[in-house]
């Protein structure tokens, strides 16, 4: 169901860029130009996640002989999955999170704070392990990069129509649906790109409930996760922060007030309560 979501928000995304650069922009020529604009913004961005992320994040190395049962847990996880071990960073912050990035399961990583380790037992760490290799078993990298190239196409045909209109004289109407396009159409493509973000966390918990064999560990992790993002704030580029477990600016951000639309995070709350639904044998 999940996955069907996604789809159906990707093709949603994809039908609104064809059609404002199909009968707003100038046809193939605008659709084409849109693209290729979009598809620089975020190829860099695709192909140098892992590094962005990290660098984002301040996370550094953990070397092979320090934190042993970390490595123990990750290659175990990974060799259940089937795909090569990621490279594992360690983030100096309170707050009990992880994240997992990269273009590929070759060129994964994980990275997992102090709090995280410190918060966690065994089974709840790897609960939340195996929920962030799922991200990488499921290729979440490469829908995300999508959705935002995407997002970044309908913003840019949106300008392309104000300026356009500028350029050949339009009136006052062609002009004011130029300037409700560069309104609308970023909102537009935040609240499609949020519901996506949000459905391949429902995915990666479920993916990684199935790897672990456990969505019932996941979902106390969740728990004491939840509480700790609000304990212990800690700062992330908005770019990097949807790639978290939670979104790690809830204690700083007036978005966590915000619609559900407009978060790139499910409910903590929800979460939970699916995962103790396939626990008992009833997904939804």
């Amino acid at each position: 169901m999940n996955n069907l979501k996604t789809v159906a928000l990707l093709a949603l995304m994809s039908t609104l860029v064809w059609f404002i650069a199909a009968t707003l922009v100038g046809g193939a020529a605008g659709l084409w130009i849109g693209f290729g604009l979009a598809a620089l913004l975020n190829l860099g961005a695709y192909f140098f996640s892992d590094k962005m992320a990290i660098a984002a994040a301040k996370a550094v190395p953990i070397p092979d002989d320090q934190l042993p049962q970390l490595h123990e847990m990750v290659e175990r996880l990974a060799d259940e999955a089937g795909i090569p071990v990621p490279r594992l960073y360690y983030i100096d912050s309170m707050q009990p999170n992880a994240f997992a990035t990269g273009r590929n399961p070759k060129h994964a990583v994980i990275a997992v704070t102090k709090g995280i380790l410190a918060m966690l037992d065994k089974e709840e760490l790897e609960g939340v392990l195996a929920h962030e290799l799922a991200h990488v078993t499921n290729r979440d990298i490469l829908i995300s990069s999508i959705a935002a190239m995407l997002a970044a196409a309908l913003s840019i045909f949106a300008r392309m129509t104000l300026f356009g209109g500028r350029r050949r004289g339009g009136g006052p109407v062609e002009l004011v649906v130029g300037l409700l396009g560069i309104i609308l159409a970023p909102i537009a493509a935040m609240i499609l790109k949020s519901a996506i973000s949000r459905s391949r966390e429902y995915e990666a918990d479920a993916t990684g409930s199935q790897l672990s064999g456990a969505p019932l560990q996941l979902a106390s992790a969740l728990a004491k996760i939840g509480r700790g993002t609000r304990e212990h704030p800690m700062r992330v580029n908005d770019a990097v922060s949807q790639l978290f477990i939670a979104d790690p600016t809830v204690a700083l951000n007036a978005r966590a007030a915000m619609s559900r639309m407009f978060s790139t995070h499910p409910p903590i709350e929800d979460r939970i309560a699916r995962l103790q639904e396939m626990a008992a044998g009833r997904p939804r």
